[in-house]
């Protein structure tokens, strides 16, 4: 550890201001166990620890109370986890006022081998902590052996179309929009549901420049979350495989398919090597998978699931022309997963879907379609009779369909179903 490059590093982020942010929804309960913020690249959990940090400034904490220790620093690259320790004696001794109280922000602590066992003995001596890391299954396996207990988990993903207004300027009451207000809005959706929300791509102006960022981030998810971490050699198949995926946008994904596509072709892989694969995409946090919903969980364990992305902007990546339906579905499946209380399912059983069963603890709350055009009389049928036979199958009452411009709710065989236009439910969500 080179001890003048730390202490400059520590100068530096006291001495620094703390760049102008959109305020987060992400709620961080007061508890006395370590916080753990994950989510995917460039998701903002980096800007999001910065806010938490203003916060506590605001809330008449001293700056130099604070040690923000970002793992990808070059000035931290080398340090060892047994040097953690010794980084919080060259603050106090910068700050000896920090002696007294200490909050102290790790982010991206997976580059330091066994960093789980510094942050362990650090919150043993009372320590507030808060983490940040990209990978979700690293960080909870480990928290699984070596943190049980002592944590919360906590996921953020892109902006929500909230934040994505917010960030625009825009404030709006959304119950008595202008004609004029309702078409901006609307037209901001159409750009959300097309780029998607990645904060640097919302703040760029130029769309050409906002799909650049976007394809670097992909290479940044290929090759530095999956090849490098996971020394892959054969990178033409992981894209391959992600460009696969992405075609699933929205439908049910399955290995077994993608084996046998690969086995026509001549190119020998076994399953196994698929699952790992898909388990890194999952890994990562660039795609989430959505498990059919069963009351027998080992059925469900062998079902496919539906395949959703941490963001819409990446369906641009696929050769296949995305709808504005999956595009939809996409965008209500990243709100839904926006609350923590919320497992979710989708149901079928075999002729008809229901996009989403929403449980909250043991009690199913919600069923949920979400469908672009119900003024089509035949997709009208087919999405309501599904909400129906789900409804008496699984006795859940609050039926719900979210469209592009439908509002209402009407009564059949005895159930309500509500109509909720999509930009009204992402603003009210």
């Amino acid at each position: 550890m080179n001890v003048e490059e730390i202490r400059e590093y520590i100068a530096d982020f006291q001495k620094r201001k703390l760049p102008e942010l959109t305020k987060r929804e992400l709620k961080i309960g007061s508890s006395g166990r370590i916080k753990t913020i994950i989510g995917p690249r460039r998701a903002g959990k980096t800007f999001f620890m910065f806010q938490k940090i203003k916060e506590l400034i605001q809330s008449n904490v001293k700056k130099e109370s604070i040690l923000y220790l970002n793992f990808e620093d070059p000035r931290l690259i080398e340090v060892n986890y047994k040097e953690i320790r010794e980084i919080i004696k060259l603050h106090w001794e910068l700050y000896p006022e920090s002696t007294k109280e200490l909050f102290i922000f790790i982010d991206e602590p997976q580059n330091v081998k066994n960093w789980e066992t510094a942050v362990r003995g650090l919150y043993d001596e009372g320590f507030d902590i808060i983490l940040s890391g990209s990978s979700s299954k690293l960080l909870s396996k480990e928290i699984a052996t070596s943190l049980r207990g002592r944590t919360l988990s906590y996921v953020i993903l892109p902006f929500s179309f909230r934040e994505f207004l917010k960030m625009k300027n825009l404030k709006y009451d959304i119950l008595h929009l202008s004609s004029k207000e309702k078409s901006i809005v609307l037209n901001l959706l159409n750009e959300y549901l097309e780029l998607g929300g990645f904060p640097e791509v919302t703040l760029e102006k130029s769309k050409e420049n906002k799909i650049k960022i976007i394809n670097e981030y992909f290479d940044l998810i290929v090759y530095r979350d999956i090849v490098e971490r996971y020394k892959i050699k054969n990178t033409k198949l992981i894209k391959w495989l992600i460009k696969s995926l992405v075609a699933s946008l929205s439908r049910e994904f399955s290995v077994h398919k993608i084996y046998l596509t690969l086995k026509s072709k001549g190119i020998r892989l076994s399953k196994n090597t698929l699952y790992a694969y898909v388990s890194m995409l999952e890994d990562v946090m660039f795609a989430f998978f959505v498990p059919k919903f069963r009351y027998s969980i080992r059925k469900g364990e062998f079902s496919m699931n539906k395949v959703y992305l941490c963001d819409i902007s990446f369906a641009k990546l696929s050769e296949v022309s995305q709808s504005k339906g999956n595009r939809m579905e996409n965008i209500v499946f990243l709100e839904l997963k926006r609350k923590p209380t919320n497992e979710i399912f989708y149901w079928t059983d075999g002729k008809s879907e229901v996009d989403f069963v929403i449980k909250q603890g043991p009690k199913l709350n919600q069923l949920v379609q979400a469908c672009h055009n119900v003024a089509d009389y035949d997709t009208k049928k087919r999405e309501v009779r599904a909400l129906l036979k789900a409804s008496k199958e699984l006795k859940c009452k609050n039926l719900l369909v979210i469209t592009e411009d439908k509002e209402g709710s009407e009564k059949l065989k005895g159930k309500t179903i509500k109509y909720m236009p999509l930009w009204k439910w992402l603003l009210i969500a």
